[in-house]
């Protein structure tokens, strides 16, 4: 995964001292009729947060070498684990890329102890946000336990650290090297993905560091051997390479002896030499120039960068986001908006730990050419270096990050929670509490210091790199061949006898207590639903209208984005420009978007900004100025869009699915990406009268949680939506004919996608369920068959076969009905054997070889375990909320769900599963070469049709 566009410093829950002076902004036109609040009033700045900052904790370090960082955190029953290994792909020798992230996937293949896959004893003991991530850098593994599986998840990772090398053997690492090869394949699918690959190899160097890519390359990956892996492991897992983070509910008295029970025997590994890998310079400046297969050509202009922990990284951060970071910058405001000439456009700083870079980019608009794109470019980022940014810029780019930071405090764990800030923190600096001097630079960056960093590095020479498309060019003669894994046991470090240790048992957690939650009802209709949740200062607020794309005439696919993406263009006498910069200046994120069911408005807000958050949302949804240019301007980016999406496998399938399962005129028949006829002519009149029939306050329900009362909560959006009303335009209504009969056999549409390394295999059915049924039973059921890692298509196909990176298969509830999606993207060269295993494992699970009592027992401890911990963050708690609303529950359902859960039976499941799901009603779609694919099909004895993948062209 890759680092964060910044090294990131963390504001503690409850610590924070914000201000907020409230007058109103010089010239501001009134909100039109019939909005009674008038526009919102211009926030004041955030003050005081160098001083008030700081997470609480403890670190230690035990005899061989191993760092401990402790916080505690009581506000959920669960316990972030997570610990980084100072090792990545920068660590590679020549003719090795690529191996550390391979390592990282033999990490999860069993050690001396824990003998088969690692999820089957972490879905045990009910982890979460469990995952394992490689960078240039640091190699990261993670995960959030129930607070009584503390000894269990140490114990775990105590033996991946100091007693592997007895579990890892040949076929594990080949069937690894096949699954990262198809991981590979998998990006390098995707159009633009080797643009990547190519500015490293231009920007460094072909020997340098950071000179390719972490991922690696396909014959790099083949010739890595057992010897090498268990070299590996000795040189780069010791403990004295290693922090241990423990977040949560946990303290570092109860933490210490555990550590040290399970850790402290581990010895420490041999020392390695530092990375050398300077900043690159050039004479003068490069380009180069990319064919992949995108939809659209874009052009991106790089600079060399000093690492994340230069002194000029805050300026050169917040210079990035001035320039093309945020709603409101430069290149947004001039190109996009005034001058559009782009359909978006980026700028901003990332660092590492030896070098960064900086970028600056765009896709032109349609008529608009790349080099008049660049030289606007070229001219925006003159213009920071020699007049700087405002102080106004400044400020407000200071306060959303911070802002940002306040709502990342309430996830201790995972790949961005707290406890990856202090280990951050402490790899780079030496100090997990570093990031209190971090916040302190940002807090004091003038528009001076901004202008003077811009100066320093953005006046020397770049590498401009444009892509454009056209046929893939071929990096890798192994990209579409099948891998020839190597074998030299010979050259191994011999295998240590199994250590025998014993396992310690899962201690008692406390049960999921869901807080209470209010309904009330305001004057227009409008439900509102609201949680209280006092560990942070924030608001986090959902709207959900009865609308989305269901919503839309068959003649009128893709209005409902169209609305959407329009309501923070312009509202109230607002410009879009006036709303990016109100919203910022707040610290307020506010996002619109469209599902199939729904059309969405949500709000994260910092409670003490509520009053004005509210303001500016309230005037976005209810006063939408439709105006003609910014019609325009969205709907060329709507149709941009579709072709991006479009040239991706994923967007091809999913463009067709519809078409297969429904008649167009159902409200479910069309492209998930809109009619391109359609969104051509659309008007402001046909907007308009989408908004007011379908953005209904008495079509609305609103989710809340907060640390204020319902009290002040209802009394806030009373007054701000409260009157809101739309009684002259009557209400729209879906109309669903009856559903579509299920097909008779298998029905194989193999769309041609000439080139693709990987084929993309789709599946989907209309289930004989009602949306309101309890499908608890189903679910249970569909987690043993494709639902999880451990289902038995993604352990078949990727574990055992090693022809995908993941299969998985989900249940999905509409408002109309209920279907079931199966996806599994694979190597071209065995599509045909992964259709035909994939349809053989579907047909034994529903007939006679259902769910064992293994499957049974493991499914039933993982989400009952995993519940206490279900609703750490805000957004997963109102999901909860909309969840049980959308089907009818009662709000504690959650807090019966594992009673529910541990009455299951395996008779029970497979009776589910088969009375939903049949065999012979699927309709599969394949996404592929056909040059290749078709002749394995025909061989397989598989009847299909074939088609063109849709064209792409604007209109």
């Amino acid at each position: 995964m890759p680092r964060l566009l910044r090294q990131a410093w963390i504001v503690a829950s409850g610590a924070l001292l914000l201000g907020c002076a409230v007058t109103p902004p010089p010239n501001a036109a009134p909100a039109p009729a019939p909005i009674e609040a008038q526009a919102p009033a211009a926030p004041g700045p955030l003050v005081a947060l160098a001083d008030q900052v700081a997470i609480p904790h403890v670190t230690f370090t035990l005899d061989n070498g191993l760092t401990v960082i402790v916080h505690e955190d009581r506000k959920a029953p669960i316990v972030a684990v997570s610990v980084w290994y100072d090792v990545g792909s920068t660590d590679e020798p020549a003719g090795k890329t690529g191996f550390a992230h391979l390592f990282e996937h033999l990490m999860f293949n069993g050690s001396e102890n824990l003998p088969g896959d690692y999820f089957e004893w972490t879905d045990a003991i009910g982890a979460t946000s469990l995952n394992g991530t490689t960078q240039f850098d640091r190699t990261h593994y993670f995960q959030n336990v129930p607070t009584g599986a503390l000894e269990r998840i140490l114990f775990m990772e105590s033996d991946r650290m100091g007693y592997l090398l007895g579990a890892v053997t040949q076929d594990k690492l080949d069937t690894q090297r096949a699954v990262v090869q198809n991981e590979k394949r998998q990006r390098d699918n995707r159009p633009g993905a080797r643009a990547w690959g190519v500015l490293l190899k231009e920007m460094f160097g072909k020997d340098h560091p950071y000179g390719h890519e972490t991922i690696g390359s396909m014959a790099d990956l083949d010739s890595a051997t057992l010897g090498d892996v268990r070299q590996w492991f000795i040189d780069h897992y010791g403990p004295d390479n290693a922090v241990l983070v423990l977040a949560g509910d946990v303290d570092a008295a109860t933490a210490r002896p555990l550590v040290e029970r399970y850790f402290g025997a581990i010895p420490t590994g041999p020392a390695q030499p530092p990375i050398v890998a300077e900043v690159p310079s050039f004479e003068q400046s490069r380009r180069v120039e990319v064919t992949d297969g995108v939809a659209r050509p874009r052009v991106t202009i790089y600079w060399p960068m000093p690492p994340r922990t230069d002194p000029d990284r805050p300026a050169l951060d917040i210079a990035g986001s001035v320039l093309g970071g945020l709603a409101s910058s430069r290149l947004d405001a001039e190109l996009v908006r005034r001058r559009e000439i782009a359909d978006f456009a980026f700028a901003g700083y990332i660092g590492y730990q030896h070098v960064g870079l900086f970028s600056v980019g765009g896709e032109p608009r349609e008529g608009t050419s790349l080099d008049t794109l660049e030289l606007a470019l070229q001219k925006e980022v003159a213009r920071l270096v020699t007049q700087g940014p405002s102080a106004e810029e400044v400020e407000r780019a200071v306060t959303d990050l911070i802002a940002a930071e306040v709502r990342g405090l309430e996830q201790v764990g995972g790949s961005e929670g707290k406890a990856a800030r202090l280990a951050e923190s402490y790899l780079d600096h030496g100090d997990a509490g570093h990031f209190a001097a971090d916040l302190a630079a940002y807090a004091a960056l003038t528009p001076e210091a901004v202008r003077a960093a811009a100066a320093r590095w953005l006046e020397q020479p770049t590498l401009t790199l444009t892509l454009l498309p056209g046929e893939p060019e071929t990096v890798d003669a192994l990209e579409k061949a099948p891998s020839q894994a190597s074998s030299d046991t010979a050259a191994s470090p011999s295998p240590p006898t199994r250590t025998i240790r014993e396992i310690p048992p899962i201690g008692p957690t406390s049960a999921l207590d869901f807080p209470e939650v209010a309904s009330v009802r305001l004057s227009n209709g409008a439900t509102l639903y609201h949680a209280r949740r006092s560990s942070l200062p924030v608001t986090s607020v959902l709207i959900e209208f009865d609308a989305g794309r269901a919503a839309e005439a068959p003649d009128e696919r893709g209005i409902a984005a169209m609305v959407e993406a329009l309501l923070d263009e312009g509202a109230g006498g607002l410009s879009a420009q006036e709303i990016a910069e109100r919203s910022e200046a707040l610290g307020t994120e506010i996002d619109f978007g469209t599902a199939l069911d729904e059309t969405v408005a949500s709000m994260s807000a910092l409670t003490v900004n509520l009053d004005a958050s509210l303001d500016l949302l309230a005037t976005m949804l209810r006063a939408p100025d439709f105006d003609l240019e910014a019609i325009e301007r969205v709907r060329g980016q709507l149709l941009a869009s579709r072709q991006r999406t479009l040239a991706t496998i994923d967007g091809v399938a999913n463009d067709l699915l519809p078409a297969i399962l429904y008649h167009p005129a159902d409200p479910y028949g069309g492209s998930p990406y809109g009619d391109p006829d359609a969104i051509a002519a659309i008007d402001a009149d046909d907007l308009r009268d989408f908004h007011a029939r379908w953005l209904r306050p008495e079509r609305a329900n609103i989710f809340v949680v907060s640390d204020l009362d319902t009290a002040q909560v209802e009394a806030m959006f009373e007054q701000r939506l409260g009157r809101w009303t739309v009684d002259e335009v009557p209400a729209g209504i879906k109309r669903f004919a009856a559903r579509p009969a299920r097909p008779e056999g298998p029905d194989v549409t193999l769309v041609d996608r000439p080139g693709s390394s990987q084929s993309l295999i789709l599946a989907a059915q209309i289930l004989p369920v009602a949306p309101g049924d309890e499908l608890t039973d189903l679910f249970s059921a569909n987690e043993v068959f494709g639902g999880s890692f451990l289902g038995r298509i993604n352990m078949d196909l990727r574990e055992e076969k090693g022809w995908s990176y993941g299969a998985r298969g989900y249940v999905i509830r509409s408002s109309a009905d209920v279907f079931y999606r199966l996806r599994a993207p694979v190597q071209a060269d065995r599509t045909a054997d992964s259709l035909r295993a994939i349809i053989a494992e579907t047909h034994a699970f529903l007939t006679d070889a259902g769910v064992s009592e293994e499957e049974l027992a493991r499914t039933q401890a993982a989400q009952i375990a995993e519940l206490p911990g279900r609703f750490e963050m805000s957004a997963a708690l109102i999901q909860g909320m909309s969840n049980n609303v959308e089907v009818g529950r009662p709000m504690d359902y959650y807090e019966t769900l594992a009673e529910r859960l541990g009455a299951q039976t395996s008779e029970g499941l497979d009776r589910a599963i088969r009375a939903a799901l049949d065999p012979a009603a699927f309709r599969w779609i394949v996404v592929g070469d056909a040059e290749t694919v078709a002749p394995q099909l025909e061989a397989a004895g598989i009847a299909f049709e074939t088609r063109s993948a849709p064209e792409v062209d604007a209109p």
